[in-house]
């Protein structure tokens, strides 16, 4: 999507309880079609694997008959020589057997990664490219049980169940052909019982299907609390909230044990089930196989009723490993289904195939008209406009809440207007691509984000080809390098988490030192200074007025200093624009500014 609407289907945009909260997986060809497709840039062990499927679906049976044939035949009969040379020969099947299982699962072990690699590196992809009012409206947990959990299962089921379920069901055709060829009416007899060992299995399916999705679910929900846990520790212990925030956890952590002890009992009860049916199976073989066998006609001789008994058994063997697969399998489609609904979310909106980059920027920058909404029905931005030129200094100035971050979202393209014009340069903002824009942007966040590494690595985010004497350089031309060089290492300090080792005011001066050295020809600082004490801002103007000289920079502030030198004070209130101009004008007119500048001159003394 690529016009003004754009803002309004998303707000709109909500997952349906059957996308999260589904009770039931259903194995899905459409699924395993698309996982093929992760796994046909690996063809080098594609083939190979499904070659030693093909091998050991055909050996497993040719090993069981062959034991069979040895006992009907050189034990039955007292054969000491001929004895020795079939065991040679089953030892040698046995070993070729081996080393085929043990190539088909290193094989298996290798693609399920390669495959997992690609998902997680595509979902990562993916989520670089979702605008902000996806996450705005999607919890971390969720994404973090996508990379983690429901990845897992979408490896087990590449490495163990897929696979292996060729092999038995390789296995049950080629036993099948076996035993039409011993018996056909006594094959019959089988295949009668097999319907009971379906029906048990088809029986359980449903119970299985709907436990398993409510574990997945479930263990989403304790990962989404616990991921804010750790992220609002400091809100928690602030106000006092531990034994309330455990009762909550611990809550879901019964709820989540409830869903599994749920999933256990359904599990104790299918295995029995199908081991009594095995049982009775026998037992009805027993009596029809010694009825052909001691009848005066006997259609069957003792050693072929010996390679039968042995056969069915091999033929019935994969029906409880099919049933304990298909619980996974069941597992694996709830994993992939949420991996690929993640995957196939499209952005809210794109660039318009007819954008194109922006190669120059001088900064002149207009808002005609702009309206804007995160919601439907309940706009943030009224009929807003102002221009600024080149070079100039724009301030934001307002309540909490009055739009001046949706000014800096807009502008930033990270939002898209749902009526107006905003441009760049004479350029309307759709018809520039938005990679491009970023480009000539610097970014100050109030939040002052810093990602694990060092402060050197920090600083070069916002141009990774930068050498060390340009990051250097950086922090000279802000007259920060010796309070950087005063770290514990310097610029290879540790920042640690979030900058979590850092003083609030020394995550400050990385941000700031970080958009110095992307030289940007449009700066927005949200409250960028609010975290500085006064000593160091005193020491940050004079370098801030040389990083803003030249460029264009909208600055939401609370300090007086940054408001009077603004070349345009833009006042807002409710989404709208109530005053503009500069520092001297505005006061002159002793409108809402005027009141507001009062405010700040009585916090700042």
């Amino acid at each position: 999507m690529t016009d003004h609407g754009a803002n309004k289907k998303a707000a709109e945009w909500k997952p349906r309880p059957d996308e999260e909260d589904r009770n039931q997986a259903p194995l899905s060809w459409h699924l395993i079609q698309r996982l093929f497709e992760y796994a046909k840039p690996h063809r080098h062990i594609l083939i190979p694997l499904l070659g030693l499927v093909i091998l050991r679906s055909t050996l497993a049976p040719l090993v069981t008959w062959a034991l069979a044939a040895i006992i009907a035949g050189p034990i039955t009969q007292g054969n000491n020589s001929m004895l020795v040379g079939s065991l040679i020969a089953f030892t040698a099947l046995c070993l070729v057997v081996a080393v085929g299982f043990c190539f088909r699962v290193r094989y298996a072990m290798i693609l399920g990664e390669n495959v997992v690699h690609d998902l997680r590196k595509a979902i990562y992809c993916h989520l670089l490219t979702l605008p902000m009012s996806f996450y705005n409206r999607t919890r971390l947990g969720r994404l973090i049980s996508r990379f983690t959990s429901d990845v897992e299962s979408v490896r087990t089921g590449i490495q163990q169940v897929l696979f292996v379920s060729i092999v038995q069901g390789g296995q049950m055709l080629i036993t099948a052909a076996f035993l039409l060829y011993y018996d056909w009416l006594l094959f019959l007899v089988v295949l009668s019982i097999t319907p009971g060992f379906w029906l048990v299995n088809r029986a359980m399916r449903k119970e299985m299907s709907i436990v398993l999705r409510e574990v997945q679910e479930s263990f989403s929900r304790v990962t989404a609390s616990l991921a804010e846990a750790v992220n609002g520790i400091r809100v928690t212990q602030s106000y006092g909230r531990e034994d309330e925030n455990a009762e909550s956890f611990r809550e879901l952590i019964e709820d989540h044990s409830s869903y599994n002890l749920r999933a256990s009992r359904a599990r104790a009860i299918c295995g029995p089930l199908l081991e009594l049916n095995s049982q009775l199976f026998l037992a009805v073989l027993v009596v029809f196989g010694g009825w052909q066998v001691l009848r005066p006609e006997a259609p069957m001789e003792l050693p072929d009723f010996i390679q039968f008994f042995f056969l069915t058994n091999l033929f019935f063997a994969p029906i409880q490993a099919l049933s304990n697969q298909y619980n996974e399998a069941l597992t694996a489609m709830a994993g992939a289904e949420r991996v690929f609904r993640l995957l196939d979310h499209k952005p809210d909106w794109q660039d318009n195939p007819q954008a194109t980059d922006l190669d120059k920027l001088e900064g002149r920058v207009e808002f005609r008209q702009v309206g804007f909404s995160y919601l439907p029905g309940k706009p943030v931005i009224h009929d807003l406009s102002f221009r600024c030129e080149a070079g100039q200094s724009v301030a934001l100035v307002g309540h909490t809440g009055s739009g001046k971050s949706s000014i800096i979202n807009l502008l930033a393209k990270f939002y898209l207007p749902d009526s107006g014009q905003i441009l760049i340069d004479g350029r309307e903002l759709g018809t520039i691509t938005g990679g491009s824009l970023h480009h000539h942007m610097g970014l100050v966040l109030q939040t002052n984000f810093l990602f694990s590494g060092t402060v050197m690595e920090n600083i070069r985010f916002s141009r990774p080809g930068a050498d060390d004497a340009e990051v250097i350089e950086a922090a000279r031309s802000l007259d920060v390098l010796d309070l950087i060089e005063n770290l514990s290492a310097g610029f290879q300090t540790m920042v640690g988490e979030r900058g979590g080792n850092l003083a609030a005011g020394e995550r400050q001066i990385i941000c700031f030192v970080r958009a110095m050295l992307a030289n940007p020809r449009i700066l927005i600082l949200d409250e960028a200074t609010s975290s500085i004490d006064a000593i160091t801002e005193t020491r940050l103007q004079e370098a801030l007025s040389k990083l803003l000289k030249g460029r264009t920079s909208f600055v939401i502030a609370h300090r007086l200093s940054t408001i009077r030198q603004a070349d345009l004070v833009v006042v807002m209130e409710q989404g709208r624009i109530v005053e503009q101009g500069n520092h001297a004008q505005l006061i002159a007119r002793n409108g809402l500014y005027a009141s507001l500048y009062r405010s700040f001159t009585r916090m700042e003394h």
